[in-house]
């Protein structure tokens, strides 16, 4: 019994819950940007100096062109949280917690599947095969070198060439190799791994638990509709 002498200690604060971890595709943010750049100079061009009908076209393509822009490039993104999986593609939200996440596999796209066999792509993760094969590449070269007993500097353990011996022809004619320092994982293979980790550690959890909810983007859809329609009367009327 606590008394006003000997007060209770005071209950420890809440734990915030942890930030999600967004992965988006860098370049896909930076030629949104440059498309959005281009549409919206030639669009408002056209609107200040065009005559006739011109404006107006020029109206209806920005209309529908540059939501498009958007969903295809700047929105796509993915949330991973410790209880759910959220996928922000170009037209819709999905909402997957980890309980009902099957796998995430690789191959030509990433994508989630759902426990009911649903696939839902991952367009913020969208698969590079040229950086993956230099990956590969990089990782088989460490792994040779490994066995020949070249240190992770560039350097080798034996004299002789390709080593640090005189009989070497490499960098300056000194026999020591440039070191290859790039990753030997590609980086969206990398997203998905950790992908992998959460849903292998947080899968079976009470709080994971749930049902997959998708919501429809109808606010990047209906300009494009709006716009799509106003640009089809401006051209049936001549």
């Amino acid at each position: 019994m606590t008394t006003p002498d000997h007060p209770s200690p005071a209950s420890p604060p809440p734990v915030s819950a942890a930030k999600d971890r967004i992965y988006r595709s860098p370049l896909g943010l930076a030629g949104g940007v440059l498309l959005l750049l281009v549409v919206l100079w030639l669009g408002f061009d056209a609107l200040v100096k065009g005559h006739g009908r011109t404006p107006w076209l020029a109206l209806a393509g920005m209309i529908l062109i540059v939501p498009l822009v958007i969903a295809f490039t700047l929105r796509p993104a993915v949330f991973a949280g410790e209880d759910r999986l959220r996928v922000r593609n170009p037209f819709r939200v999905v909402t997957l917690p980890w309980g009902e996440v099957a796998a995430l596999r690789s191959g030509y796209s990433n994508e989630v599947v759902a426990k009911t066999g649903t696939k839902y792509q991952l367009w913020a993760i969208p698969v590079s095969l040229r950086a993956r094969k230099k990956a590969a590449r990089r990782q088989q070269r460490a792994a040779a070198d490994a066995a020949r007993g070249v240190t992770p500097g560039g350097g080798s353990s034996a004299l002789g060439p390709g080593g640090s011996g005189l009989g070497g022809f490499g960098l300056g004619g000194f026999g020591l190799r440039v070191p290859d320092t790039g990753p030997t994982r590609a980086d969206t293979d990398k997203a998905m791994d950790e992908l992998r980790e959460l849903l292998e550690r947080q899968g079976e959890t009470e709080p994971a638990q749930g049902e997959v909810t998708v919501r429809w983007a109808y606010e990047v859809a209906a300009p494009a509709v709006a716009g799509a329609v106003l640009l089809a009367i401006l051209l049936a009327v001549g």
